[in-house]
């Protein structure tokens, strides 16, 4: 999964790249080049499991953090808009803290700006294609789609807040919609109010558009990522938090973009595999190797609190806790499955 992380001048975006990733980055106006770090998801499931199988090898999810170039202070820039397309979610840090000249931040200001901006953005490529669909009519259940993007983009919707099939998404994959874009918000505040929640009307403005919101004081949690990890918890409980800002987010981006972990277990690895929320066995089989998709038989599943508990395979399936299931199977969270394949 890629994060990329925007903001307007000012707001801190890189530094909260720091805090989410541990690595130290320049920060402040005018900086120009990307960041990219990659981040392991902490899961106490994956840990329980490699205690019980002391395997070779132990396998977190990953989440790659993409820190975008600056804009400028007019707005996003093209390249900018061009470079959030390419990345698989965004998340829009917001400023809630005096700039340099005193100026207290405007995080709903900035919230309305940038939805303002991909929304044009994103017309003015559906205002092309639709152009040119209207024109040699090669695909009018395309047109008809787009139509109705067209149209809501022009009444200020993003595509996300409409009712989509999966298969219309499928259409749509392959012009990147920004608005169609899960989006996380990131508000940065001083740190004296790190343990306050965030002000009423920007969170009624995130449940009203259905985005995701976490509060963070970038700076001091930018410190927090660069201490060994036995100190993280300590220092964040100092400041009121009960777990560094990287934990927090990561919950929140999984909720937002309603992922799952499948998991799989031995001695050779113990490993978590992000997968969508709603997927059959068959799919999530696919996502460790096209073969086991292709030649898929049954899964065998038990969930993961059963397998710690009772200790191993064998004794789950005693149990009556190993259960056989087939390609019309919902994998769900926490699931730790074999698959079963012939190619």
């Amino acid at each position: 999964m890629r994060i990329g992380l925007v903001g307007y001048p000012g707001s801190g975006k890189s530094a909260v790249f720091g805090a989410l990733t541990g690595i130290a980055v320049d920060t402040g106006f005018g900086k120009q080049r990307e960041n990219v770090g990659v981040v392991k998801v902490p899961d106490a499931r994956v840990d329980a499991l490699a205690r019980l199988y002391a395997p070779k090898k132990v396998t977190y999810a990953e989440i790659t953090f993409t820190d975008l170039a600056a804009g400028h202070s007019e707005g996003i820039d093209r390249k900018t808009l061009n470079a959030m397309r390419n990345v698989d979610a965004l998340c829009q840090v917001l400023r809630d803290f005096p700039d340099a000249a005193g100026q207290p931040g405007d995080p709903l200001a900035e919230l309305t700006g940038f939805e303002m901006e991909t929304l044009l953005a994103d017309l003015e490529v559906v205002e092309a294609r639709v152009a040119r669909l209207r024109k040699d009519r090669s695909n009018p259940n395309e047109l008809h789609l787009l139509e109705r993007i067209q149209e809501a983009l022009e009444a200020e919707r993003p595509a996300r807040a409409l009712d989509l099939s999966e298969e219309e998404r499928k259409t749509l994959s392959g012009y990147s919609l920004l608005t169609l874009k899960p989006l996380l918000l990131v508000l940065n505040v001083k740190e004296e109010d790190v343990a306050k929640p965030a002000p009423d009307a920007l969170r009624d403005a995130a449940s009203e558009r259905g985005l995701g919101l976490v509060v963070l004081s970038a700076l001091v949690e930018m410190e927090i990522a660069q201490m060994e990890e036995a100190d993280q918890r300590d220092f964040a409980a100092s400041l009121g938090l009960a777990e560094p800002a990287s934990h927090r987010f990561i919950r929140a981006a999984f909720e937002l973009i309603d992922l799952i972990s499948m998991l799989t277990s031995g001695p050779d690895e113990c490993r978590a595999w992000p997968v969508p929320r709603g997927i059959h066995a068959p799919r999530a089989a696919g996502k460790i190797h096209s073969d086991i998709e292709r030649g898929f038989i049954r899964a065998e599943v038990i969930h993961w609190e059963d397998l710690v508990a009772l200790g191993s395979e064998a004794k789950c399936r005693e149990a009556g806790k190993l259960r056989v299931e087939g390609k019309s199977y919902v994998v769900q969270d926490g699931d730790v499955v074999h698959f079963r394949f012939n190619v």
